[in-house]
């Protein structure tokens, strides 16, 4: 089992960045695959980005690929998600999403969530 807890979420502009954080902890934390979804007002929850439980292979949604980079401190079992040049759409409540070795791009797949933070970008 893991838990896990973000934090980073904020009010920024369009255009602006920010920096998405998420510890994992429990006894095997470090073998699971972790990631982002999000989930805006009245939309479905939706996959942003995740990385496996080795840091290699990151992927991202088409919607965030070039502007939005996911990174992982293995030794601190956290989980990063940089986020340049943000727009309005990208405002949303973001989860962390944790599955055992790799996290997929499907809901229905994560095993633990985190409680979300808020992500607002005014334009």
């Amino acid at each position: 089992q893991v838990q896990l807890l973000e934090s980073g979420g904020g009010l920024v502009q369009a255009g602006g960045s920010l920096r998405l954080s998420c510890v994992a902890s429990g006894r095997t934390a470090n073998r699971y695959g972790l990631g982002w979804f999000r989930q805006a007002p009245g939309k479905e929850r939706e996959f942003v980005a995740a990385m496996s439980w080795n840091g290699g292979s990151p992927y991202y949604a088409d919607s965030v690929k070039g502007r939005s980079t996911i990174s992982r401190d293995s030794a601190k079992n956290t989980v990063y998600l940089q986020m340049n040049n943000l727009k309005p759409e990208d405002a949303a409540v973001y989860y962390c999403a944790a599955r055992f070795g790799v996290l997929t791009s499907n809901t229905a797949d994560v095993r633990a969530w985190g409680q979300g933070t808020q992500v607002t970008v005014s334009s």
